[in-house]
């Protein structure tokens, strides 16, 4: 098994090197193997022809290059799914939010995103058993939105020590794409040291949008958060976490009929995120969650919940 093996067991990786590459954040030999091999070459100061000797050398011990159906079907069975808390929304996503998935929530302002990302990072610390997944959390903020009075309450409800919990989010305010993306590249050795299981960036596209005006920027823009998304994928199935990004809305102003808006991130993020799921408001705290898009969910049922003091919750048979 490639689990068994350490990146100084690659052929031609003396210390040196691998702590160059440690330093850079690849801490195994899954990490290297699904790597572009530039990036050897921009972040670990590796030459080309050493870099591409390294990358073979990692994905034919990592054997990654074939491999059956069932051997996939056996690797997907150390997939772990996280609750949220809240029975109609798990069965609308399959029973829990994947591990080694990318999860998108959209939709506009105050549907409940930020609200069901603050409630999985509690979920995440309890055990297996209760829905979680015993692990530590990663909140990257890029809108303000993160408020550690929500979680204490939350806390609460689970009867989990709020302190406890707040020690084990691990919590980065981000302020421009640049800084998001760096963030993203320093976390592989945050999420292998400190058994990080859920990965949560709300929201992804603040700042993309903001930093990238006008139609001239646009293929610029959509490069630079294809290599963002990857780097999110790749980090959730090589650490066998769970990754949840929300998105804003874009009006589509061609529409006339009908719902106008749209997740924002065009074509590269619709394609990168594993299961896609709409929020929109409803009648006072009532909520409803729909699959957009998903390989295996139904987009035929809707789920509705309500946001409390407590969370997400249950809708009662009177709301």
């Amino acid at each position: 098994m490639a689990e068994s093996f350490d990146i100084k067991d690659i052929e031609g990786v003396g210390p040196a090197t691998a702590s160059k590459l440690k330093e850079a954040g690849f801490y195994s030999i899954e990490s290297i193997a699904a790597a572009p091999t530039r990036e050897f070459v921009e972040k670990g100061g590796l030459t080309s022809e050493t870099a591409s000797k390294l990358t073979e050398a990692a994905r034919k011990m990592a054997k990654i290059d074939f491999i059956s159906a069932k051997e996939l079907w056996n690797k997907r069975k150390a997939m772990i799914k996280l609750s949220t808390g809240c029975d109609s929304l798990n069965e609308l996503i399959g029973g829990g939010i994947e591990t080694q998935a990318m999860t998108e929530f959209w939709g506009e302002y105050g549907s409940g995103k930020s609200q069901i990302c603050m409630k999985l990072s509690v979920m995440t610390q309890l055990p297996k058993e209760q829905g979680g997944i015993d692990g530590n959390v990663l909140f990257i903020d890029t809108e303000g939105t993160f408020s550690p009075e929500r979680i204490i309450s939350m806390a609460g409800v689970v009867e989990l020590d709020p302190e406890k919990v707040l020690d084990k989010i691990y919590y980065a305010r981000c302020y421009n794409s640049d800084h998001q993306t760096l963030i993203v590249e320093n976390s592989f050795k945050l999420c292998h040291e400190e058994n990080i299981k859920l990965v949560i960036v709300d929201s992804l596209t603040s700042h993309w949008r903001a930093d990238y005006v006008g139609r001239e920027t646009l293929s610029e823009r959509q490069q630079k958060l294809n290599r963002h998304l990857h780097k999110l994928l790749r980090l959730a199935e090589i650490e066998n976490l769970a990754v949840v990004v929300t998105n804003q809305v874009q009006a589509n102003p061609a529409v006339f009929f009908g719902d106008p808006n749209r997740p924002a991130g065009g074509h590269v993020l619709a394609h990168a995120s594993t299961h896609r799921i709409f929020l929109r408001k409803s009648k006072g705290s009532l909520r409803v969650a729909k699959i957009t898009d998903s390989p295996c969910l139904s987009s035929e049922t809707e789920a509705h919940f309500i946001i409390t003091e407590r969370g997400i919750e249950e809708v009662s048979e009177k709301e």
